[in-house]
């Protein structure tokens, strides 16, 4: 596992900007007023819309780009996607970790693959658990028994028996993942609102500081900084409301 990589880059570095926007004007805009931010996380609905154009772009403005696809499909055709993904030279990508042990193997085994065939070193690769959008019902609904943090630690086991770097899940289950894997697992935490923040459709949040505290490796936030009237002052607020708490 690659989790020696985190906590090199200062507490900016562990901060991912989510660009949950349509289309690489409003991506790069955003890009280019957060001169501090490190590294940028682009989803579905971006890379839907621009494609690996828009990961060159924001490398291109030397950041780091976190490529968020959740990737879930049958093993081989997730090990092609990790072929393709490799060659754009991004931070992290995730995948869904309800994908199971056979497909989550087949990308790891192909990453390590490629690493060794290339020299080059791959994307971290995260298992995606469960949702920061679903609760317990929601759960249900789809026929998975019990609640949300028995999911999540029943998935990130698998995530790491497959030999993915990391795991995602909201920062509610931050502290029982560390009870079980300690440090040998990266936790990239989304749901995060700052204190003076709305939750707008994230229904298990926490604030950066109480995230940090409690064992976040990084944390990837959006329209508190994304959405606010001056996004690099929201930036820098974030950043003075984490205080030292990033530092190992």
């Amino acid at each position: 596992m690659k989790s020696e990589k985190a906590g090199k880059t200062g507490e900016a570095g562990r901060i991912i900007i989510a660009l949950d926007v349509g289309n690489e004007e409003q991506a790069v805009a955003i890009v280019d007023r957060l001169g501090p931010a490190v590294s940028f996380k682009i989803g579905l609905e971006l890379y839907s819309a621009e494609g690996p154009a828009v990961v060159k772009k924001v490398q291109a403005r030397g950041k780091e780009v976190f490529l968020d696809l959740k990737l879930h499909d049958i093993p081989n055709t997730v090990a092609g996607a990790v072929r393709s993904i490799f060659r754009q030279s991004v931070q992290m990508t995730t995948l869904h970790a309800s994908g199971g042990l056979q497909m989550m193997t087949a990308a790891a085994e192909e990453l390590r693959k490629l690493e060794e065939e290339t020299g080059n070193e791959g994307p971290l690769l995260l298992g995606v658990t469960v949702l920061t959008s679903l609760r317990k019902e929601d759960l249900n609904e789809t026929g998975v028994a019990g609640g949300v943090e028995d999911q999540v630690l029943r998935l990130a086991g698998l995530a790491v028996k497959a030999g993915l770097d990391g795991i995602v899940c909201s920062p509610m289950e931050i502290e029982p993942l560390r009870k079980e894997f300690g440090r040998d697992v990266l936790i990239v935490t989304p749901g995060i609102r700052p204190a003076w923040a709305a939750a707008n459709d994230q229904k298990r949040i926490m604030t950066p500081a109480e995230a940090v505290e409690k064992g976040a490796d990084y944390l990837v936030i959006g329209r508190p900084v994304t959405a606010a009237p001056v996004p690099e002052e929201a930036f820098l607020r974030l950043l003075q409301e984490m205080g030292s708490g990033l530092e190992i």
